[in-house]
């Protein structure tokens, strides 16, 4: 009898709690209701939760769907780091420049990391994405150089600070930022990219720049061929760190980073002495590559980072629709043409460039202009379209992960994920591309989910919001992921 009562009494208080919970807002909203969860819902360590998308491995599922809207707003760290520029440490002189850009406060990841890396320390920054780390380390760096500059000797080819990317599309974009910044600082910047590499070396150009942006292949380069000097360098950036430290690029960017003095602090003098790092991305593994200690002591680094990092941000419905692979076109089209009824801009991704090439296809022929962006394109013609897509020229386009890093496309409302990503890190950046500083208020997130694959990521995504935990394996080490599911696959050791 007291089991019985105990067993009650247990009940009792998880009904009632889940009662209570629906009285507060829905954190996902699903087709069926009783799937639902509610904000302050939780669900012991070792009970089984009941997932929205745990059938859809069978065919009677199809059209089903669920909305995740994130998890509950954290106010706490906006309200501590809202600071004003002066009161973070930015000079007068660049206050007026950043007012006279249009912001009036930083962001909190931007007055989380002022301080850090002003000083010299070796940082991390790892925050969300479109909530304004560009600027988190641009600002320092250019304050930096400021005082630096004065004290040093000029010398041509030879830069005060380096920003390293993984794309020519994103070191254009930062190269546009740091351009707007220096304008008026007599600061020099300079955009090195690769393509026309091979002309540069036989005909070396001659400038004086003290802030390079440029792509690790590139720049790697003209290192080597002793075009570029390092002698004047005190600060390092890795964006989109991630990555840059994956297995495709870590021998390249382990050897150049080798010919630079790293120290553990950087002593800010004038002129300075060795060369500080920062390494910035919105999914930085908690754990660095090993190799990272062949250029620098991995415990230097101060992580700055927020309460939203690995997250599915709560600004964002998310939308996870289960469909049949000849579905996908149809539902495609309707809701491309009810944005363009609403003069929303649209991104469409894709896996494959095959695929990518079709959705461009299939939406032009239906009289919908649609831009395609892959790989596989001339860099102008690639160029090209990102500018009239950023300009509103044209409202649509269609593109791999070519384009799910770094790029600033503050103007697009509807991300439409055509194929569902094959990792966490890479949905996480594609859905970074709304939703972002200065972004329309009705952004969203759309997923067609057909795969067998596609539905096992879903339930991970799904259990962990439902749990208040992190997006699992947020690790952008693809190279490695692929080979160790091979080797699962194979049963090798």
């Amino acid at each position: 009898m007291a089991k019985f009562r105990q067993f009650i009494n247990v009940s009792y208080c998880r009904y009632y709690s889940v009662q209570q919970a629906k009285k507060k807002i829905p954190i996902i909203s699903c087709k069926r209701p009783e799937f639902n969860h509610y904000e302050g819902q939780t669900y012991g360590k070792f009970e089984v939760i009941k997932l929205a998308s745990q059938g859809w491995s069978h065919v009677k599922s199809k059209n089903d769907y669920f909305t995740i809207f994130g998890d509950a707003p954290r106010q706490e760290e906006e309200t501590l780091f809202r600071k004003s520029f002066p009161e973070i440490g930015l000079t007068e002189e660049l206050c007026d420049v950043v007012s006279q850009l249009g912001y009036s406060l930083p962001t909190v990841i931007q007055a989380k990391s002022f301080l850090p890396i002003i000083q010299g320390y070796n940082t991390a920054i790892t925050a969300e994405t479109g909530c304004g780390k560009t600027l988190a380390y641009l600002l320092p760096i250019i304050q930096h150089i400021t005082s630096w500059k004065p004290h040093i000797q000029e010398d041509f080819n030879s830069p005060l600070a380096v920003v390293l990317t993984p794309s020519r599309e994103l070191a254009s974009q930062l190269a546009e930022v740091a351009q707007s910044l220096s304008e008026n600082l007599n600061i020099n910047v300079s955009t090195l990219i690769g393509g026309k590499t091979k002309k540069k070396i036989m005909d070396p150009p001659v400038e004086y720049t003290d802030l390079m942006i440029a792509t690790l292949g590139a720049f790697s380069k003209l290192v080597t061929t002793g075009i570029i000097k390092l002698h004047n360098v005190h600060h390092i950036v890795l964006d989109e760190a991630d990555t840059l430290l994956d297995d495709s690029f870590i021998d390249k960017l382990s050897a150049l980073l080798k010919k630079f003095r790293i120290h553990y602090k950087c002593d800010i003098k004038i002129p300075p002495e060795g060369c500080q790092i920062t390494l910035v991305s919105a999914t930085l593994p908690h754990e660095l590559p090993e190799t990272v200690s062949a250029f620098m002591d991995p415990q230097s680094l101060r992580t700055v980072t927020t309460d939203k990092i690995h997250r599915i941000l709560p600004h964002i419905p998310h939308k996870f629709v289960r469909l049949g692979k000849a579905q996908k076109p149809g539902e495609l089209l309707r809701l491309v043409q009810a944005d363009l009824n609403k003069n929303r801009q649209v991104m469409v991704f894709s896996n494959k460039t095959s695929t990518c090439d079709f959705v461009s296809m299939f939406l032009n022929e239906n009289s919908i202009k649609c831009l395609n962006m892959n790989g596989r394109m001339a860099v102008p013609l690639k160029a090209g379209n990102i500018d009239k897509f950023k300009s509103g020229e044209v409202k649509v386009i269609s593109s791999t992960d070519v384009t799910s890093r770094g790029i600033d496309t503050k103007g697009v409302s509807h991300i439409i994920n055509y194929d569902f990503p094959l990792y966490t890190s890479d949905y996480i950046h594609r859905c970074g591309r709304t939703g972002r500083i200065g972004s329309p208020q009705d952004c969203f997130v759309t997923n067609f989910i057909a795969w067998p694959r596609e539905i096992h990521l879903v339930q991970k995504i799904e259990e962990a919001v439902r749990r208040n935990k992190e997006l699992p394996n947020v690790n952008a080490n693809i190279r490695r992921q692929i080979v160790d599911r091979i080797v699962k696959m194979s049963g090798l050791p």
